[in-house]
């Protein structure tokens, strides 16, 4: 084995299947060369529309990536644009990868060019990278039509560079760029240029679902054929235009690839490319098959976010084992065989990939949903029957007049409070008001004034803001500051507005979502009135009533 393969340490046993197998310290070690987890965000993920990462944000993604555990992570190409051949430099002193390697991107040789003398090929030899990953035409059409060659010097293009760079000591993989629509049109050349790179010296050839449209069932056929015909390593990169990207690849290495390439959070150009933690929760917790070091599937929510907040790109909820959402039960009949199993309901442990379940308030809530919301926030409300009916009544009245507490836990577990065992109370309102006034030369500027009373203590204060909501929320926390210093970590991220009847027009119910944020956490409140302003005082002062609670801020035993 070449001297620069990370060292080994763990994998779970073919099949192995509960929640105790995976991940755990004492599994057995595991040998991270049988199966590569590529990563290719720096890359190909960056294709998306919107997603651009500077250097220092590459640098972070790929300590990131390196935490979780993946064996390869694709840098960029460093012979196509100034910030990836900055990236490449700054990673060989910034980039103290415990585990993973770092691999630099590229193409063949150029047409009639010795590759000696070809400036891209020289970029991959000088990147500093132990591996390079090229990428190189398997379909006939995209040989005649986009390079403008011939088949037979496609491959000489192939061949040349794999032999070029692994004689620089390089280990080198091959990207078979639109090999499945190529295996389709001309099976026979697709299939040789496998065969040529793995005989030039490639250690993987990559079959690319390029244009993203295969089925898994077509998948897992040409990929026996191709691993039968050629013997070459084979692994798989697939897009998610047919929405099958994670599929394909899961069908793909049942069928015999030893190598998957992906993207975090499934990034990438058009709809993206395989969501490379999805395939590594189903590698690990569906077929038995541990791919990252021990105790690091728990990571991965934890790293899906942190990626997140680089790229700033909102974390989608609905995304499988790592979203918001992927464990949370909505209606009371699920709610009611969750609390007897969780199992019955969901088809792994939440806790193997870091993630939790959520019971979700709604009027289709029952008492189960409640009980079991309850013993998230640490009350045991098996013996509070009528409390509970309270609050479900009081859920679906509200409901009903437009609050939608499944968007706003934290103002769920006030009402919940409330009704328990009594909500803590830090402050009294006196009164708010809201001036926006357009000034000389067309500015517009809104100050609220709060009045608040707290500790035995009025406070008054008056804040100007860029809009009557900013404005207000300004105001209140400088009303407040100084009975709680705390307030100053608050931060409103997020303000939502949705008009309910669009009949009334302007004189229509409001429900306004605020999220606030204290640097360690997120929570969102909800406030429903026909003002606009009215809607989002309620929703504020949920906001700082739940951030004080959180903080261990002592109430105001007079607060009413």
């Amino acid at each position: 084995m070449p001297h620069d393969v990370p060292a080994t340490t763990s994998s779970a046993p073919a099949g192995a299947h509960s929640a105790g197998a995976v991940g755990e310290e004492h599994a057995p070690p595991f040998d991270r060369e049988s199966l590569h987890i590529y990563d290719t965000t720096l890359r190909d993920g960056t294709q998306q529309e919107g997603l651009s990462l500077s250097v220092a944000d590459k640098l972070v993604v790929a300590r990131h990536l390196d935490e979780l555990g993946v064996g390869f992570i694709e840098g960029g190409w460093p012979g196509s644009n100034p910030k990836d051949a900055e990236f490449f430099r700054r990673a060989r002193t910034e980039l103290d990868l415990r585990g993973a390697l770092l691999t630099a991107f590229g193409s063949t040789r150029r047409a009639s060019k010795a590759v000696g003398d070809d400036p891209q090929v020289a970029a991959l030899r000088d990147a500093g990278t132990a591996v390079v990953c090229l990428v190189a035409k398997a379909d006939r059409r995209h040989v005649e039509r986009a390079l403008r060659t011939t088949p037979a010097e496609n491959l000489a293009m192939i061949r040349d560079t794999v032999r070029y760079l692994t004689a620089e000591g390089k280990r080198v993989f091959v990207d078979a760029e639109h090999f499945f629509d190529g295996h389709r049109a001309d099976a026979d050349y697709a299939l040789e240029m496998v065969r040529t790179a793995a005989e030039a010296g490639a250690e993987v050839v990559v079959l690319c679902d390029t244009n993203g449209g295969m089925l898994p069932t077509r998948i897992g056929d040409v990929v026996a054929t191709a691993l039968e015909s050629t013997g070459a390593r084979l692994g798989i990169h697939c897009h998610d235009d047919a929405a099958c990207a994670v599929a394909n690849s899961l069908v793909a290495i049942e069928a015999g690839a030893t190598h998957v390439q992906g993207t975090a959070n499934g990034y990438g150009e058009r709809c993206g490319n395989a969501n490379l933690f999805s395939v590594i929760a189903g590698l690990e917790t569906k077929l038995g098959r541990q791919v990252l070091p021990a105790g690091r599937l728990r990571e991965l929510v934890r790293v899906s976010h942190a990626i997140d907040e680089v790229t700033n790109s909102a974390p989608n909820s609905s995304r499988p084992y790592v979203g918001a959402s992927a464990f949370a039960h909505k209606a009371g009949l699920h709610a009611s065989a969750v609390k007897v199993d969780p199992d019955m309901y969901q088809h792994i442990d939440p806790a193997e990939v870091g993630n939790d379940m959520r019971m979700l308030v709604s009027e289709l809530a029952g008492r189960a949903t409640l009980e079991l919301k309850g013993r998230e926030m640490g009350l045991d409300l098996s013996g509070e029957r009528e409390a509970l009916g309270r609050v479900l009544e009081l859920v679906k009245d509200r409901e009903a007049a437009g609050y939608s507490y499944e968007a706003a836990e934290a103002s769920f577990e006030l009402v919940l409070l409330d009704e328990v065992s009594g909500r803590e109370r830090y402050f009294t309102l006196e009164s708010w008001r809201v001036i926006v006034e357009q000034r000389a030369g067309g500015e517009v500027v809104s100050e609220a004034t709060v009045k608040v009373h707290s500790h035995g203590e009025r406070h008054v204060s008056t804040a100007e803001g860029n809009g009557p909501v900013n404005a207000l929320d300004t105001a209140l926390r400088a009303a407040l500051e100084k009975a709680y210093p705390g307030l100053a970590d608050l931060d409103l991220v997020d303000y939502k507005v949705r008009i309910l009847d669009g009949r009334h027009g302007t004189g229509a119910v409001t429900r306004v979502l605020v999220e606030t944020s204290d640097g360690r956490g997120r929570w969102d409140t909800i406030g429903v009135d026909e003002n606009i302003i009215a809607a989002s005082w309620v929703a504020l002062q949920d906001a700082v009533t739940y951030g004080l609670r959180r903080q261990g801020e002592r109430p105001d035993p007079d607060a009413v």
